[in-house]
């Protein structure tokens, strides 16, 4: 899944329309244009008077958002035409994959031929620049905002039935499948205009220098070979499956590997559709999760705020990765003070949600809210799931639905 996809992609996908890009393809951004947006971008990042008030930041925070999705917004989608079937790397993949897999070689060969290399994907899978302090309200009020919400309520009422039957077979709420839809893509509009086997195959061989590139490198390439696997599987032209810069596909945004492995016919007809089949995404979506680690019987909060004492023993709690791990008597012993008795027989982590100069949230999480974070490793990710499921289920109450 998009489990590694930045904020500045997050922006990109959430703030373009999905429309239009028929005139991207065939109109792509000149390097003069792009050089200007970069200039334009730097410029816009050159500092700025003071903000007072949290809300006053808050609004600059999502102004500068929107600024960084106006700078790339020329961003180009279709690539560079190069023969990546003449680099080595490529030609040992094919032969694997005519080994492993039977593949036929000269149709293999000929596809790769096809493949463009995106310099988008590379310039976009780098890391965030170091410095910008996160800020969970900042980035909570993109999500838990009307456009989604009602987008959400639609999604909801228009999918009443397969939701509650994920629900009944699987233990997840609909809320909090309709939580990650939304996040995702806003349950279907914006899922992506890269052709993925262009993105997959840049980034399995022209991954950009980084601590970490041996290892995203073998990521991508197996993901390119599942995205070969899976086309196959349905039948289709890999060159239709459209997604992130990422890779990651349809409306819940799953890695062609997910797919296969999670993937779910949730509509009976025979196929695994996460691009066109509500139903299928749906009951996909429950399935990793349960995959994951969710336990339907946990049917409390999945996370509870708490206060934390000035001593800071707590803070070593903060290290205990995205898992549920610590006892009740050991988060109080440590000097975690929650608003209610925590159930003995469970167990939970350490959230802190960070808010920029503002004083950090300190929440603890159950099993289920870190099954949503193995979606997309991120404590905002998960919390703005939760919060937007939660949003979507208010406002259908309201309706008496």
């Amino acid at each position: 899944m998009k489990q590694f996809v930045s904020l500045l992609a997050a922006l990109i996908f959430a703030a373009l329309p999905i429309h239009g890009a028929g005139a991207a393809a065939k109109n792509p951004p000149s390097k003069a244009k792009i050089a200007k947006a970069k200039a334009g971008k730097a410029k816009a990042g050159a500092p700025k008077p003071p903000v007072k008030g949290p809300k006053a930041r808050r609004a600059l925070a999502a102004a500068a958002a929107v600024a960084a999705v106006t700078a790339v917004s020329t961003i180009d989608y279709d690539g560079e035409q190069i023969n990546f079937s003449q680099w080595q790397a490529v030609q040992e993949f094919v032969d694997e994959m005519v080994l492993k897999h039977g593949f036929d070689r000269a149709a293999l060969e000929a596809q790769m031929r096809q493949v463009r290399f995106v310099e988008s994907a590379v310039q976009l899978v780098k890391p965030a620049p170091p410095g910008k302090p996160k800020n969970w309200q900042a980035y909570s009020e993109r999500f838990i905002e009307p456009i989604r919400i009602n987008a959400g309520l639609r999604f909801w009422n228009e999918n009443a039935a397969a939701l509650a039957r994920a629900e009944a077979t699987y233990g997840v709420p609909a809320e909090i499948i309709v939580g990650i839809i939304g996040v995702e893509t806003i349950y279907g509009r914006d899922t992506g205009r890269f052709r993925v086997l262009d993105t997959l195959t840049t980034l399995a061989f022209a991954y950009p220098e980084a601590p970490n590139k041996a290892a995203r490198s073998v990521f991508f390439r197996a993901e390119l070979e599942n995205a070969l696997l899976l086309a196959r599987h349905e039948n289709i032209d890999p060159f239709t499956l459209l997604g992130s810069f990422a890779g990651a596909v349809g409306m819940p945004q799953f890695m062609p590997g997910n797919i296969l492995k999670y993937g779910v016919d949730f509509d009976g007809d025979g196929h695994i559709d996460l691009r066109g089949s509500t139903s299928d995404a749906i009951g996909s979506v429950a399935n990793f999760l349960v995959e994951h680690g969710w336990k339907p019987s946990d049917t409390g909060p999945h996370a509870i705020p708490v206060d934390v004492a000035a001593h800071r023993a707590w803070e070593l709690l903060l290290e205990r990765g995205l898992t549920a791990s610590l006892r009740p008597d050991e988060l109080a012993a440590a000097g975690v003070v929650a608003p209610v008795a925590l159930p003995s027989d469970r167990l939970y982590g350490l959230v802190d949600l960070q808010n920029g100069a503002e004083a950090t949230e300190y929440w603890v999480a159950n099993d289920n809210f870190f099954a949503i974070t193995k979606y997309n490793r991120s404590y905002f990710y998960a919390m703005s799931v939760i919060d937007l499921g939660r949003a979507v289920r208010e406002t259908r109450a309201t309706q008496g639905l």
